[in-house]
């Protein structure tokens, strides 16, 4: 009779823990429907893989001279054209000077000046400028660059360039001895052009928009077609090749930028690329990417040396007052060494990691390493694009 109370008082509280935790498990499960889906760890936004046709930057270019330098202009009797350009610009305004003056500058320097000119960009906004020295100044350090019309391509002003050149560098001379850090003869000015001229897109006026995509594959263009279709609806999006996709938009222009901003922050899992190995031979340097892969090979490679020396013998005479002269001779020695090849199990590799060790127990230097990925490639072992430039 005292334990069937407790045993049913048991009961009741296991019961009600399991209705409390089967509560808990579905608010849980309801609260995790309301989360934002995580992207994949490969997926990657849609402005990061393609852009919009149109939408580019334009290159503008000048002509101008920079002034206030301290000593470190260009040397005019070797440079006429910076003599001839000051002259220019001082007949503009009103003095007249005789065009055989020998005018011994050191204050001032021919320069050109480039700039990018950003896509919907309007007149008034302020752009950067690259200042760099076309005859022999030392430096633009300190100087001001005089007022430059910068052109596009087909030859119409765009921005107007002036301001204090800002150089990174330093530089010092005395007695012979000169010490510089970084380069001197170019510079920039921040904000240092107008914009006078825009360009006209037809951005807004077109009813299909074309999203070119940064490196050409017929998959990720497909999954891009896919993804847009599947927020936009069917129909929106069609690939048109490997690297283009039509996009329809909106006709009015608030409704057509709010559509791309949603656009371009849409995320895709792109294809792997094509196997490339990447070679400069230049400078040594290899680069491989992710795709690439490695049979099992053998591999012996060993590097001849020659070295060639010269010995210098002297010979004198025997005795103090013989008579003799000391003569001095030169002996030439070549030396030829060639170690013995050692045949190298080089493992099969299935992924980036795997290649890189297999490469590393050859134990070769970088231009050695260029060599045996040419073989490699040739015998078929190396499963990607070899590329050398």
């Amino acid at each position: 009779m005292n334990g069937e109370p407790v045993k049913q008082f048991g009961r009741r509280g296991i019961d009600r823990r399991r209705r409390i935790g089967g509560a808990l498990l579905a608010a849980l499960l309801a609260f995790a429907c309301f989360l934002p889906a995580l992207p994949a760890q490969a997926a990657e936004r849609i402005k990061d893989l393609a852009s919009i046709g149109g939408v580019r930057d334009n290159q503008l270019v000048g002509y101008g001279l920079v002034v206030g330098l301290d000593g470190s202009g260009d040397q005019t009797t070797q440079t006429p054209f910076t003599v001839q350009s000051v002259i220019n610009m001082l007949r503009s305004m009103g003095v007249n000077l005789p065009p055989t003056g020998n005018m011994q500058l050191k204050n001032v320097a021919a320069v050109m000046v480039t700039a990018d000119l950003p896509p919907f960009a309007r007149p008034g906004q302020r752009i950067d400028v690259t200042v760099s020295a076309m005859g022999n100044a030392k430096s633009l350090k300190g100087g001001t660059l005089v007022m430059t019309p910068l052109k596009g391509a087909d030859g119409q002003i765009y921005a107007i360039a002036q301001g204090n050149v800002v150089v990174g560098g330093a530089g010092a001379r005395a007695g012979g001895a000169a010490q510089q850090i970084n380069h001197l003869s170019a510079g920039r000015i921040p904000d240092g052009a107008t914009v006078e001229r825009e360009v006209g897109t037809n951005f807004a006026q077109s009813e299909v928009i074309r999203l070119e995509l940064e490196e050409m594959d017929f998959g990720t263009a497909a999954k891009i077609t896919r993804a847009i279709e599947n927020a936009f609806g069917f129909g929106t999006a069609e690939a048109i090749d490997g690297r283009t996709i039509a996009v329809r938009a909106p006709a009015d222009p608030s409704e057509r930028v709010a559509f791309l901003g949603r656009l371009q922050n849409l995320t895709v899992e792109p294809d792997v690329q094509r196997a490339k190995v990447v070679v400069n031979s230049r400078t040594g340097s290899v680069v491989m990417n992710q795709a690439v892969t490695l049979q099992h090979v053998a591999v012996a490679h060993g590097s001849l040396k020659v070295t060639v020396g010269e010995d210098v013998l002297v010979s004198q005479p025997n005795a103090p007052f013989a008579g003799g002269a000391t003569v001095a001779a030169r002996q030439g020695q070549v030396q030829i060494e060639q170690p013995v090849a050692v045949i190298h199990d080089v493992k099969g590799g299935a992924n980036l990691s795997d290649v890189v060790k297999a490469l590393n127990v050859l134990g070769a230097t970088p231009m050695d390493l260029i060599s045996i990925l040419q073989a490699l490639k040739s015998s078929g072992a190396l499963r990607a694009d070899l590329e050398v430039i």
